[in-house]
């Protein structure tokens, strides 16, 4: 049996008490998962808003220190970084912020951002890292498009899976791309190239979309075979606010994280929250 397991957390960037029990909460069960099969946990991947609330100043901030290596000291595994809007600043547009992330991966065991967006292979799945804050804004969504559509059609891969920091559906304060913050005629911030990106991109090649951006967690119907994860809870939670897309699980009460298995076709997902219960989970078939 081909077999992956991960972990997928976002907006965890704070440096406080609850992302440090979130860390604590991962190494546990990763490590009450191992068994036969391998490890627990293989990676992670890290949903973006890296470092609230205005990124880090070069590769040497302090900010690396105390907001991921000392957060997840306790974690032995490799975490696969993908960029949020507050990476590239509290005004999301100073680009060079992201530059000296991508440069950390040279200076951390654990730290893994070849790219500002990137592909990587684990057994039988494929992975594709989105860098949405740039499809948002209109910096490099037409490359990154094309990049998706090259990647996708080379890989021989069982399951095909995205993970970047803005959602495609979310309950949430910031909503549905198309609409963020509930306001579809609002330029730019409505997040329309986000949902032509992945219109475009998502249906019958991706299986699995995994980000943050809402402070929640959420498990959302399917759109177009493509199953939605919103896993933004890494250090602090907001409210749902219901924007009218259907879920199998929403929770706005406490940060967490959700731990993912990949064995053949069967996908098992669960909700995890920092205080060590689980409160959601989920199997479904691979249908593409």
């Amino acid at each position: 049996m081909r077999r992956v397991r991960f972990v997928a957390m976002g907006d965890a960037g704070e440096g406080n008490t609850d992302q440090y029990l979130v860390g604590e909460r991962i190494a546990e069960v990763c490590a009450a998962k191992d068994d036969e099969h391998g490890p627990g946990c293989e990676f992670v991947l890290y949903l973006g808003d890296n470092f609230y609330d205005d990124g880090v100043d070069d590769v040497d901030d302090s900010q690396f220190e105390s907001k991921f290596e000392l957060p997840y000291a306790g974690l032995d595994l490799p975490f696969m970084i993908s960029l949020g809007n507050h990476d590239y600043g509290e005004l999301s547009v100073y680009w060079w912020k992201a530059d000296y992330q991508v440069e950390y991966t040279d200076h951390s065991e654990k730290w893994t951002l070849p790219d500002k967006y990137y592909s990587f292979e684990w057994e039988h799945a494929s992975f594709f890292a989105l860098n949405t804050n740039e499809i948002l804004l209109g910096w490099s969504d037409a490359e990154q498009q094309e990049w998706l559509e090259d990647e996708l059609a080379a890989s021989s891969a069982d399951w095909n899976i995205a993970f970047g920091h803005h959602p495609y559906k979310s309950n949430g304060q910031h909503g549905n791309a198309g609409e963020y913050e509930g306001y579809s005629w609002l330029p730019i911030a409505n997040g329309a190239t986000v949902q032509s990106f992945m219109d475009e991109s998502f249906c019958g090649k991706i299986d699995l979309y995994l980000c943050g951006h809402d402070h929640n967690r959420q498990w959302l119907e399917p759109e177009c075979g493509v199953e939605l994860i919103v896993s933004g809870a890494g250090s602090k939670t907001t409210d749902l606010e219901g924007r009218g897309s259907p879920t199998f699980f929403e929770d706005d009460t406490i940060e967490g994280f959700v731990w993912i298995e990949l064995a053949d076709d069967t996908l098992t997902g669960e909700f995890w929250t920092r205080d060590g219960e689980v409160d959601f989970t989920r199997t479904v078939e691979r249908t593409r």
